[in-house]
């Protein structure tokens, strides 16, 4: 019997392409987990993983398999990491890759290759990764294997014949690609160096032992009490317990080279942790880390506020302080720092990397911490270049429009330009360009995918991105195009900053970036919603958008009116002028002084582009 081969490999696709169904029959297959144990959806531990049907966390696990050789069974051990498919957690997909040699691109054979299809299978070619094709779902009455193979080598260049067909719901085909991966798949890299190298790709925090770290080991070997230290940090702990989850957790006394496994080492905060840091031993340190990861920009800002309700009157900051705290320890792509707002109170600016990902973390908000919660609408960060008082030319970054310095100091605004790929059957190309023109989009090009469909590709502003673009897109193609986008730049434009004056007086929270051209109808569409959501007072109520000092677009509220000269009857006019002389000074005056009370509703208007 030959010596343990290792394989790592991680489980790519677009959304809803069976990567999660996938990895429950691997399990099966390699009987990690009994027929009685396996469940729908095994390695998503969270509730809103779920329900959702989507996965939010990569996971990493260990199986042994037995391949039949030449010479009888050759041993393997598998390990591998199923990952998101949506686009807001491309950056989990990106770490899980580093700590492979191979990955698994599944691809739906009734639905064929994606928009992410094609971004995940750039993400495993750029790490240099062996990809492994699987045409998924070939039980369903609609699947096309032989035509999706071929539009495989056509976008992606991988030969059609690679593809393995398989179900991983029925498990057909499942023998034929475990004997794939072990035969196609390369063994992990020898160790280049004797010191011990283990790279982070991942961590998450429990409650009872503190951080757990998801490592793979490259160089070298990781045993229980050995003192660690992260190079990047500088920081050292004691190991106190390694394991692989197979899928459950299984400890064990060492981690060598090209396994994965966990490592606990009473680690406080997600802090002190470093995701793509190096861990090797403080004694017998390596002499260079491991190349890591870039950090995960955050690209899409919004405001969280407790919401105050008749019998809780802000007490629930210090809750949601403390529910924010625990989020990001099982969250190190979400930030968060305390805001304060003329109308809603104290709350926190929150960053993410896009609306799914903001919609799963208010969501966990919720339901989790039991917190009501009101969210300002989103926004993205912009670049401003300022003169300083000196006469020097400044750059600052700026999330929210209320934080803009004074215009007067503003030489330009630079706003982030994504590179947007959509896949959509030929018959639609016309509706999205014009959706895409309409968003201030640049077309760029097109790919033949297919005999019914292409790839587009356009350069559109964030901003115009985050709003209702994907419900657009769903909404004219019926379902069928796809959409991927990353930021590739910041690019100055006509921007400009719409003020909100309700009586005369700017309120901040309502305030909003756009392009000029587009600054009079945004405006007011703003101000038609925000006069039906205000109510109306004693007195009239303009309501105004503004650039700088002129206005652009006006909408009144009508106040009550008193009937004055109801009692009133007989004589001459002059009586009734009296009076209503006299009811017309009371509203002045009450204009002047009276306050308008702006329900959270209003705030809530706003989300909407209400086009």
């Amino acid at each position: 019997m030959t010596d343990l081969q290792i394989r790592n490999f991680s489980i790519i696709a677009h959304i809803d392409h069976g990567k999660s169904t996938l990895a429950d029959r691997l399990l099966q297959a390699t009987k990690a987990v009994s027929d009685r144990e396996a469940k729908e959806q095994l390695l998503d531990s969270m509730d809103l993983e779920r329900e959702r049907g989507i996965t939010i966390k990569a996971s990493a696990v260990t199986v042994s398999h037995e391949r039949a050789g030449e010479s009888g069974p050759e041993p393997f051990m598998l390990n591998f990491i199923d990952t998101p498919g949506h686009v807001d957690f491309g950056y989990e997909v990106s770490r899980a890759l580093k700590a492979c040699e191979g990955a698994l691109l599944v691809i739906d054979a009734s639905q064929g290759v994606e928009a992410q299809t094609v971004v995940n299978a750039y993400l495993a070619i750029e790490q240099d990764l062996e990809i492994i094709p699987v045409l998924n779902k070939i039980d369903l009455p609609s699947a096309r294997p032989d035509e999706i193979a071929m539009e495989v080598e056509q976008v992606l260049g991988l030969p059609a014949e690679d593809c393995i067909p398989v179900s991983a719901k029925t498990g057909q085909g499942i023998p034929e690609l475990l004997d794939a991966i072990c035969t196609k798949l390369p063994a992990p890299r020898a160790p280049k160096i004797k010191q011990a190298r283990g790279l982070i790709f991942d961590a998450v925090y429990d409650d009872y032992r503190g951080v757990v770290i998801y490592v793979r080991v490259f160089d070298g070997r990781l045993r229980i009490g050995d003192k660690m230290r992260m190079m990047g940090l500088g920081r050292t702990y004691q190991i106190t317990e390694l394991g692989k989850y197979t899928p459950k957790p299984n400890k064990v006394k060492e981690l060598g080279p090209g396994e994965t496994g966990y490592l606990v080492a009473a680690i406080k905060t997600l802090g002190d942790v470093r995701v793509g840091d190096t861990i090797t031993i403080d004694h017998d340190p390596a002499p260079e880390p491991l190349e890591g990861y870039a950090p995960p920009r955050q690209m899409v800002f919004c405001d969280l506020y407790p919401a105050t309700t008749a019998d809780k009157k802000g007490g629930d900051f210090e809750e949601m302080r403390e529910a924010m705290g625990k989020l990001a320890l099982n969250d190190s792509s979400f930030t968060y720092q305390t805001v304060h707002s003329e109308a809603l109170g104290f709350g926190f600016r929150c960053g993410f990397l896009g609306l799914l990902h903001m919609d799963i973390v208010q969501e966990r908000l919720e339901r989790e911490f039991d917190l009501e919660v009101v969210q300002t609408a989103p926004t993205v960060p912009y670049k401003v270049d300022i003169r300083t008082k000196g006469g020097e030319v400044e750059e600052i970054e700026v999330h929210n429009p209320a934080d803009l310095p004074d215009m007067s100091s503003v030489i330009d605004i630079k706003e982030p330009i994504a590179r947007v790929e959509v896949m959509v059957p030929k018959q639609y190309i016309g509706d999205v360009m014009k959706l895409a023109l309409d968003r201030r989009g640049i077309y760029k090009n097109q790919t033949f995918v297919s005999e019914t469909r292409d790839l587009l590709t356009f350069e559109i502003p964030l901003a115009e991105l985050i709003f209702d673009f994907y419900d657009k897109l769903k909404g004219i193609t019926a379902g069928y195009g796809t959409m991927d986008y990353e930021v590739s730049e910041y690019r100055k434009d006509q921007l400009v900053k719409v003020d909100v004056l309700i009586n005369g007086e700017p309120v901040e929270a309502l305030s909003l970036i756009t392009h000029r051209d587009k600054a009079e109808q945004r405006g007011r569409t703003l101000l038609v919603r925000l006069r039906k959501q205000i109510p109306r007072h004693k007195f009239e109520i303009p309501l105004q958008a503004a650039i700088g000092g002129k206005i652009i677009a006006r909408e009144t509220i009508k106040g009550f009116r008193k009937d004055v000269t109801a009692k009133c009857y007989g004589g001459d006019f002059t009586r009734k002028r009296k009076l209503l002389e006299k009811q017309r000074k009371g509203k002045e005056r009450m204009k002047n002084i009276g306050s308008v009370s702006i329900p959270q509703e209003a705030f809530m208007a706003v989300l909407d582009t209400g086009e």
